[in-house]
């Protein structure tokens, strides 16, 4: 079996990037990658593809190699580059799955579990009342989501964006508003707060410690992302479980972070982070050090089924990702989109491959760039 063609789109309203690649002997392999400017294109690039185009799709792992070679001048390990790589890291497995007649998690070791829960993130309340926050929470607990996140962001009027401060008013605004939220829910729902990176240690380290008898399942990037050092130093000083870790690449990305132990739970996201047998390499790197793994997803159905199969396989997961409850486009785009997430969690199915069904019509109504993924 041999490739003979990478094809991408780019949809709308929801910029995701799905990707296939396609065989002499008529298998089709799906991926999606992690939106962002360009990443469609670079999937199609012949810089990209020449390391492709003739070989056999089931050498994954040095195919994967190939295209950070042949990509290094670009960035390989990081950026847009590896949200391409990645995106089509994950129609490779779905290729060899299919040819094999076997699912992704059992290529990646087996099972640790048959369904992978998921946490949903509900944004916010629809005002910034702690009354409303608690309200939506108990609205998607009764769903059957057994852990929800937050984002918890301070106002640009009310903020220096340059400084990553916080007053004290909004501090007392923001604990009120967890207190609520954790209160209102039952006390084995988890809550996780999501700061996105916007505070300097000395403001989010009042926010953590006054969330420590809150029982959170963690604050998640609570100071911006690139200083290792500086995440360590605030993990350290709170009893608030620490989650970061959507902005790295590669298991590379994650080796200094994980062996100070800077973080107490990691998020990699594995639609730009390397892909699937990546995402198992970061999970066992994280294992060593008895670390938990929450994956960043904000992907499609096709993004987020495949990460499941690497929750499935890993020993040390904790909850995925998911951000579009009651999306009729992220439910569409796949046959199997109206059960693939029942009472909180992906059930794992044995279907080889990816194992889903691209529902072509869908996917050519949403269309905002199609560049050779429905049509040759």
């Amino acid at each position: 079996m041999k490739i003979t063609h990478i094809g991408a789109v780019v949809l709308q309203p929801f910029p995701w990037v799905l990707v296939r690649v396609f065989t002499d002997e008529g298998l089709v392999g799906l991926g999606e990658a992690y939106h962002g400017a360009g990443v469609h294109q670079i999937a199609v690039d012949e810089r990209l593809t020449r390391a492709l185009i003739g070989q056999d799709p089931r050498n994954v792992d040095r195919l994967f190699h190939d295209m950070q070679r042949v990509m290094s001048a670009s960035g390989f390990f990081q950026g847009a580059v590896m949200s391409a790589i990645s995106g089509i890291e994950m129609a490779l497995w779905d290729l060899t799955g299919q040819s094999l007649g076997t699912p992704i998690w059992q290529l990646l070791g087996g099972q640790f579990r048959n369904r992978v829960r998921v946490y949903n993130d509900c944004h916010a309340g629809e005002d910034e009342t702690p009354a409303a926050y608690a309200r939506r929470a108990c609205e998607v607990e009764a769903r059957g989501f057994s852990a929800i996140k937050f984002d918890i962001d301070p106002l640009p009027t009310r903020r220096d964006a340059y400084n990553r401060g916080i007053r004290n008013s909004d501090i007392a605004h923001y604990v009120d508003v967890v207190t609520a939220v954790r209160e209102a829910l039952n006390p084995d729902t988890d809550l996780a707060i999501d700061a996105h990176w916007r505070y300097a240690p000395v403001d989010v380290l009042k926010i953590a410690r006054a969330f420590e008898d809150l029982d959170l399942l963690w604050l998640e990037d609570p100071i911006p992302p690139e200083n290792n050092e500086a995440m360590r130093h605030l993990t350290a000083q709170t009893r608030t479980p620490i989650c970061t870790g959507e902005n790295l690449y590669t298991r590379y990305g994650f080796r200094e972070l994980v062996e100070n132990q800077g973080a107490d739970i990691l998020s990699p996201d594995l639609a730009k982070a390397g892909g699937l047998l990546e995402g198992r390499r970061i999970a066992d790197l994280a294992n060593l050090y008895y670390i938990p793994i929450a994956p960043h997803n904000i992907c499609g159905p096709v993004g987020t089924y495949a990460a499941a199969q690497v929750c499935a396989a890993i020993p040390n997961f904790l909850a995925l990702e998911f951000h579009h409850l009651d999306n009729e486009i992220w439910t569409g785009l796949v046959e199997e989109g109206d059960t693939l997430i029942h009472a909180g969690h992906i059930p794992i199915g044995d279907r080889p491959g990816l194992g889903l069904t691209l529902i072509e019509d869908s996917v050519r109504a949403c269309a905002r760039e199609d560049l050779g993924f429905l049509q040759i």
